[in-house]
């Protein structure tokens, strides 16, 4: 809407994950009395039956800080095999219950034994009453069956309900990006959940310092020391139909980090930093019914990545500001968080010259 242009390759349609043919998002937003700011944000790869037919995919982890649900088995195995579900630090163990729970109810899942629930999670204690857990297993399943095709909300909702970012209110953002014809065409969509701190920069722009709100500001002016630490977290899910195996999938994790970088984190001690990377190609996934000693089926070459890997690098970095540019300002659990102030930004922008 202001007319920001984060890198050279264009968006999809929807400068959305959901992009993505086949991926669908839903969100659980729990506002409660003045001191629940909490929810669940559900990313599904595609709508059949994901434990059936797993796709590929990894995690790279930036920082680990972090209570990532289902983790170790994603990175020994190479698929994934539910939803991936976004919530609240303390609220991960409920909400991989819930997940559980949800797989093992589906048609055709009536002999599984194992289910490797995929929860990532950043802390919302500052605006919510994070010890009181109060996600229950209906909204788990709220998330799933809300989750759908099309645009994506952004901003204070699910899973980044009561987040905070570079000192304003953070949430949930999305973008995407197609490449060329000639490169494949193929599309990476990205979807946030924003906590962490540092300097923000937007696209160049050093943003938080011009409004006065940055890491270590207080330090670096000699006014004294300051409790912020530049602490929280980011968990980011990439999504992409080019064939890839995981290892691919993993060295497309790692490159969302840049773009959360591009940004300004300062990539904390206490950030759980994580990325979670899926294909929705058909070919390449995973059916539990085929038995063969041998699986056929082409994927990327190692030289076909590099357009990729700036496609993920720039959906990234604008997902993180569109979940700060959708988020309004909130007051909870004693606290408030500004939102990033749209004008005094704009003018930023124009002064140095990112936008007319």
């Amino acid at each position: 809407d202001l007319g920001l242009k984060v890198g050279i390759l264009p968006t999809g349609r929807l400068d959305a994950i959901t992009d993505v043919a086949g991926v669908e998002v839903g969100h659980t937003t729990i506002i409660r009395g003045d001191d629940v700011r909490t929810g669940v944000t559900a990313i599904v790869p595609h709508s059949g039956n994901l434990y059936r037919e797993k796709v590929p995919g990894a995690v790279f982890v930036g920082n680990g800080f972090g209570k990532l649900a289902g983790f170790t088995q994603v990175d020994e195995m190479g698929d994934i095999e539910t939803p991936i579900l976004l919530t609240s630090t303390t609220s991960v163990p409920r909400v991989a219950g819930a997940l559980i729970s949800y797989m093992l109810a589906l048609p055709a899942n009536e002999d599984v034994l194992s289910i490797n629930p995929v929860v990532g999670e950043t802390n919302d204690g500052y605006l919510s009453d994070i010890r009181g857990r109060h996600i229950t297993p209906e909204d788990v399943f709220g998330a799933i069956k809300n989750a759908k095709s099309g645009p994506v909300e952004e901003g204070a909702v699910g899973a980044g309900t009561g987040t905070v970012v570079f000192g304003f209110k953070g949430g949930i953002g999305t973008s995407s990006r197609r490449l060329p014809p000639k490169l494949g065409g193929y599309t990476v969509g990205v979807l946030v959940q924003t906590n962490f701190g540092g300097v923000l920069t937007i696209s160049g722009a050093p943003v938080g310092r011009e409004l006065g709100q940055y890491y270590l500001r207080e330090e670096v002016q000699q006014m004294g020391g300051t409790k912020d630490q530049g602490n929280g977290s980011v968990m980011i899910v990439v999504a992409t139909d080019a064939p890839m195996d995981a290892r691919n999938l993993k060295r497309l994790a790692a490159r969302a980090w840049l773009g959360v970088a591009r940004t300004g984190s300062s990539g904390s001690n206490g950030s759980g930093d994580y990325a979670i990377a899926f294909s929705t190609a058909p070919q390449v996934r995973i059916r539990t019914e085929d038995k063969a000693l041998t699986r056929h089926g082409e994927v990327l070459t190692n030289d076909a990545m590099s357009p990729l890997f700036l496609a993920v690098i720039e959906a990234t970095e604008e997902a993180v500001y569109n979940s700060m540019f959708r988020a309004k300002t909130m007051t909870s659990h004693g606290h408030t968080v500004e939102a990033l102030p749209i004008e005094k930004t704009t003018e930023i922008l124009r002064k140095y010259g990112v936008i007319k």
